[in-house]
């Protein structure tokens, strides 16, 4: 390759046109973000950059692309990989056919489970393959106090995340009401990584309280779910990420917000995005045909997912087609469809005809060694029996299609004073069974929602300390779903009597899967149909499963401690004289 000042030289005579490039697009029509402008013409690639963007340049391959379109490749700025259930490599392969060539990822389930362990895993794993994986330090591990969780990250230890270059900032400040307060933890935090990109998470926050929280210097916010919100933040200078992913989907509402002269204030992220949406949806290019067809202008789309997010991680030379920037690029077949044909990573031509390239890249776990068995305390049926008290019940009521929950208090059955579940009238006893120490924490509740006639549902997906999660009818089923859990290490199980009906390992942390996407999703189908077979109607029984431990969405939510008033952000009793 020579000196720094060889290549350099290199790279001006090949954008001049007196020596070759290493590969030139011909003819495309290439789509100019700064402009706005479709011009025809050639992209001469040279080391892995974009050297010149013009017409005539000639390289050792040229590709011919008539006809087609050239943009850059999608950066996704907020994306939780671990919701993906694939490991690091395997998401990256599963992004890359959807024309997508960096993301921007908050560690933070990994970082509950394993704490900095969980972090340079997800660094180790990424840090070798054709696609670019950026993190932020994870600012809430763990996220409340009324959980317990696998580690705790203190402002020393995120210190020493500070010299990993793919370290960009600190992650979504969840713990906003700590901010406004003056927690000394949480602002050494932020004053950690001031000099870098801090990332938001602040849903509702309005007034003198938003002024507060961007006075510390938090630049983002992708919690917006209504326009006068999501207005408000993006005229007091954040980067509003419209997110649109499994659980949560605001496009629909915040898109008509993005104008011509706001349009450098938006981008599109996922957040959270399962398998099984990867295969049928696809990624960011299912977003920005979504909004083409919204009526947002295609250039502006692309826009949202490549130059603006790049601007705000201060991600140099990235996001563009233009001499200079990487040569991350996207070869369309149609514009407004976004249909992916090709797409080059750092000049390398990695996916062909929508299909991964023959790579000598085999994405790999290698370096995680599953750690057995989950922690967790000697099991008994009888440590699920809930002594009835009196009086009425506090019960979990999912919402559907929300991850917020209702509290309902009713009256519920008995049998020699125990509380019987009455799945007849979709009454189910819920468990949260602490799996990081063997403490023998288990929180007992009751859930409506899940429909169950029969057998338990069982996830150490559980947001955010992920603790085992249990749903069912029966203390013997309920008692054995968490077995099967515990014995893989992690994962999703079905069970019903003493027959496992299903099961998917979750070996990574007790939250991803060291198979493929193509292994994957069909092993999440058998599980969810097993689910639907118990007479659970939800499309997603365990995503629903997951958020019913997290005591930071309201009303009502169960973790290994007890059962929270989220409103109150305190411990309530299961039943009301209590």
């Amino acid at each position: 390759m020579g000196t720094p000042i060889e290549t350099l030289r290199r790279r001006i005579l090949a954008a001049r046109g007196e020596i070759p490039a290493d590969t030139v697009l011909k003819g495309g029509r290439v789509v100019n973000l700064f402009s706005g402008r479709i011009e025809e013409g050639d992209v001469a690639v040279l080391d892995g950059y974009i050297v010149g963007v013009g017409l005539s340049y000639s390289g050792k391959e040229e590709i011919p692309v008539r006809n087609k379109w050239i943009v850059p490749g999608l950066i996704d700025g907020h994306l939780h990989v671990e919701s993906s259930m694939l490991s690091p490599a395997h998401v990256a392969s599963a992004l890359l056919v959807h024309g997508t060539t960096a993301i921007v990822a908050d560690p933070h389930e990994i970082a509950n489970v394993m704490g900095l362990d969980g972090v340079r895993y997800m660094l180790r794993e990424s840090s070798d393959i054709p696609f670019d994986m950026f993190f932020m330090a994870p600012s809430c591990v763990p996220a409340t106090h009324l959980e317990t969780s696998g580690a705790t990250l203190s402002p020393s230890d995120l210190k020493k995340l500070l010299e990993e270059p793919r370290i960009l900032g600190l992650a979504e400040m969840m713990n906003f009401p700590g901010v406004l307060m003056g927690d000394p933890q949480v602002l050494e935090k932020i004053l950690l990584y001031q000099d870098r990109v801090v990332d938001g998470h602040s849903p509702m926050l309005t007034g003198y309280d938003l002024q507060g929280y961007l006075s510390a210097g938090i630049g983002s916010d992708h919690e917006s779910t209504v326009p006068q919100e999501a207005i408000e933040k993006m005229e007091n200078g954040m980067m509003l990420m419209i997110r649109e992913g499994t659980s949560a989907k605001n496009l629909d509402a915040l898109l008509p917000l993005v104008t011509v002269r706001n349009s450098d204030r938006f981008c599109f992220v996922s957040d959270d995005l399962h398998a099984e949406d990867i295969q049928d949806r696809g990624h960011l290019d299912f977003v920005v045909r979504k909004a083409v067809v919204s009526g947002l202008d295609p250039v502006t789309a692309i826009r949202l997912v490549t130059l603006n997010p790049a601007a705000y991680f201060r991600l140099h030379k990235r996001g563009a087609i233009a001499p200079g920037y990487r040569a991350d690029m996207v070869i369309l077949n149609d514009l407004n469809e976004f249909e992916v044909a090709d797409v080059y990573k750092d000049g390398r031509r990695v996916v062909r005809d929508g299909q991964l390239a023959a790579l000598e890249w085999h994405p790999s776990d290698s370096s995680f060694v599953p750690a057995g068995p989950l922690r967790i305390a000697p099991l008994r049926p009888d440590d699920f029996h809930i002594p009835h008290s009196g009086g009425r019940a506090r019960i979990i009521e999912l919402v559907p299609g929300q991850i917020l929950t209702r509290i309902r208090m009713e009256s519920v059955p008995s049998v020699n004073g125990l509380v019987k579940t009455a799945p007849q009238n979709d009454l189910l006893k819920l468990a949260v069974v602490e799996r990081h120490t063997a403490s023998g924490n288990i929180g007992l509740g009751l859930v409506s929602g899940f429909g169950l006639q029969e057998g338990a549902i069982a996830s150490s997906v559980a947001h955010d300390s992920h603790n085992v999660i249990v749903a069912g009818v029966e203390d013997e089923e309920i008692c054995r779903a968490v077995e099967v859990v515990r014995d893989m290490g992690g994962g999703l199980a079905v069970v019903r009597g003493t027959e496992t009906l299903a099961s998917v390992p979750l070996e990574i942390g007790g939250l991803m899967s060291r198979e493929p996407l193509q292994n994957l999703v069909p092993q999440l189908k058998i599980v969810k149909k097993a689910a639907a077979g118990l007479g659970c109607p939800l499309e997603e029984p365990f995503m629903a499963l997951s958020f019913l431990a997290l005591p930071v969405i309201p009303e009502l939510k169960l973790t290994d401690k007890g059962l929270v008033d989220v409103n109150r952000f305190e411990f309530v009793p299961l039943f009301e004289a209590a």
